[in-house]
């Protein structure tokens, strides 16, 4: 497989962080992809959030529309990944108590 952390990646990184409100996220997320991209990348992070509360996957697929091999891959991201889930999870649950 490909590294692709790179240049590119850096700069949508980069991108990203400077982004300082939901409307602007909404509008570079509308620039930068597809509805199905955005969304598939939301149901992801819906089904991300479900599994840190212990919700089964039965449920979780009902609440999402997920298909069960979405929600185990998502899983194992979560259990096994780099952390991304957790961290953006932990800061939203932060937000949250604000």
């Amino acid at each position: 497989m490909t590294n692709w952390h790179n240049e590119s990646t850096d700069i949508l990184c980069d991108a990203l962080l400077a982004l300082k409100t939901r409307e602007e996220c909404y509008q570079l997320l509308d620039d930068l992809c597809t509805i199905k991209e955005v969304l598939d990348i939301s149901q992801r992070l819906s089904v991300a959030l479900l599994l840190d509360k212990k919700t089964s996957y039965n449920t979780i697929s009902q609440e999402t529309g997920a298909s069960t091999a979405t929600i185990s891959r998502v899983s194992n991201c979560y259990e096994y990944g780099t952390g991304g889930y957790r961290t953006v999870i932990e800061r939203l649950k932060e937000k949250k108590d604000d």
